[in-house]
């Protein structure tokens, strides 16, 4: 199918802004205006100006036109992302046009009202500075005084028009009073605008959550749904689309050691260096020693390692890993080791995904260690967790990392985790660890569940934990029922009778079988 010549594509102005364009499939078309349309606190002023900023690091100059915020007070706001919009304004590539209203002036409504000299002021702003994006903030502000909605439609009609003759890419923010309700307060604006955009922060769980969605791009495709997005410090608006997060990674043949020659030995020679691992089991059975041995196992390579704990301080960590035999602190000195301890709750999951891949980027590490996931499961819902899994799975496979996460089964015997079920299908490898009980001892055993793509030892092998670390055992025998944690003895006699009786099944369905071949 080809493209008439007389009707060509819609173009679009690339935001600059980080994912955006991505679900945007190529930014926001260009010299048309966006309506940027939510609630108190979900971002639109932010947006509005990171919108500005992002294009002046292209080498856009920009408008901001303020209805309801002092531009003194915009100004002062946006340091904390890092943005000097004092110093852009000085090298003649950002003006304000001020239109908040005066606190000390009452604002009364007499007779009819247009927008006419603001208009003239936001052109000859765009003049001075050769503008290519405007951000107008916010539209209810100006509008919410007055009560005649076919005036607040004209008027509205007016800026759009305005705008588009001047050849600017606009985009005009809006409230909204719910998430989920009408897209904007007077029930016209969504009309009005080329393209919507609906930027929500709604309560999930007693949690916040932010989201961005698309609602229309007049004549050109861009991604359907919400996408997670979160607000850091000098970084701004950062979108998250899972949608750019494709099965492309790399796969490797290499091995790497897990830390212990006998774990290497049942993973089939070791993990591969681009496979993401999950050690799974009740507290106190050797996740974080499983992990501390991979961190090792690293170290003794001269690979960079990371350990994200969110379950237990640093001088725990420290201690623990001491008696094992692991000198966490020289490790970090030599700068093969970093440790980053924090409380899951102390910020989103968005939040979380966004600092990890900075750290990652930073220290740039050849593994990376998580305990554990399951302390972060509480922190949003089910579904941001699942995003925050794939979105973290699929940023270390991409970079070629070596990855290792551990879950709390909910059972000490052992049993599904519900961590489990939201990231099992995810991962290359899954370990269990168990507690098993024989004749009124607690013993632990390991298993190799899953290893994708290679052999691995089947059986449940007992392993016990000392000054060295983990030591490996002999398999588990006569024993049924470890996984489920319900472990039963059985003796070599009855294993004799339950082989007779399989064998026996055997034997008379293929008679069965044969019989009705027969007829």
């Amino acid at each position: 199918m080809t493209i008439n010549a007389a009707h060509p594509a819609v173009q679009k102005l690339r935001t600059g802004i980080s994912s955006l364009d991505i679900i945007a499939k190529g930014g926001l078309p260009k010299n048309r205006t966006t309506l940027i349309s939510g609630t108190a606190g979900s971002g639109k002023t932010v947006f509005a100006v990171h919108f500005l900023a992002a294009g002046i690091e292209l080498g856009e100059p920009g408008v901001f036109v303020t209805f309801e915020e002092a531009a003194d007070d915009i100004r002062r706001n946006m340091r904390s992302f890092g943005w000097d919009l004092a110093q852009w304004e000085k090298d003649g590539m950002l003006t304000f046009v001020d239109a908040s209203p005066d606190p000390h002036i009452d604002s009364v409504e007499a007779g009819s009202f247009d927008l006419g000299a603001l208009v003239a002021r936001v052109e000859n702003a765009v003049r001075k500075v050769k503008a290519t994006r405007v951000a107008v903030d916010s539209l209810g502000a100006v509008f919410s005084q007055f009560s005649d909605q076919a005036m607040v439609r004209s008027e509205l009609f007016r800026i759009s028009a305005a705008l588009k003759a001047m050849g600017v890419t606009a985009v005009l923010t809006a409230e909204r009073t719910d998430d989920h309700g009408p897209v904007a307060r007077f029930g016209v604006e969504e009309f009005i605008a080329d393209n919507v955009m609906i930027l929500r922060n709604a309560l999930e769980a007693e949690t916040r959550r932010r989201t961005i969605e698309i609602l229309k791009f007049r004549g050109c495709d861009h991604q359907k749904g919400e996408y997670p997005f979160t607000i850091v410090p000098h970084g701004g608006v950062i979108v998250i689309p899972l949608s750019a997060m494709q099965l492309s990674m790399k796969s490797s043949d290499l091995r790497i050691s897990s830390g212990n020659p006998a774990l290497d030995e049942m993973s089939g020679g070791g993990f591969f260096r681009d496979s993401v691992t999950l050690v799974s089991g009740a507290t106190g059975t050797g996740k974080t020693l499983t992990v501390a041995q991979f961190l090792q196992g690293g170290v003794a390579e001269g690979e960079k390692c990371l350990l994200l704990a969110f379950e237990e301080s640093r001088d725990q960590l420290v201690r623990n890993a001491r008696g094992w035999g692991f000198d966490f602190e020289t490790m970090e000195r030599e700068g093969l080791l970093k440790v980053v301890c924090d409380y899951p709750d102390v910020q989103g999951l968005e939040d979380w995904l966004v600092t990890i891949q900075a750290i990652i980027n930073e220290f740039k590490p050849k593994r990376v260690a998580l305990d554990s996931l399951s302390a972060l499961e509480n922190v949003g819902t089910a579904k941001a967790f699942r995003e925050f899994v794939i979105g973290l799975t699929s940023f270390i496979k991409h970079q070629e990392i070596t990855g290792m996460f551990t879950s709390t089964t909910a059972s000490l015997m052992g049993g599904d985790s519900i961590t489990e079920s939201h990231i099992s299908t995810l991962t290359d490898s899954i370990i269990l660890l168990r507690y098993v009980e024989m004749f009124g001892d607690m013993k632990r055993g390991l298993t190799v569940l899953k290893m994708r793509g290679s052999w691995h030892d089947k059986a449940i092998r007992e392993f016990t934990i000392d000054k060295g670390g983990m030591q490996m055992g002999r398999a588990f025998r006569n024993v049924t029922g470890i996984l489920s944690g319900s472990p039963v003895h059985v003796s070599p006699s009855d294993i004799e009778r339950v082989w007779r009786q399989f064998d026996a099944e055997v034997d008379r369905r293929q008679a069965d079988s044969k019989a009705k071949a027969d007829s």
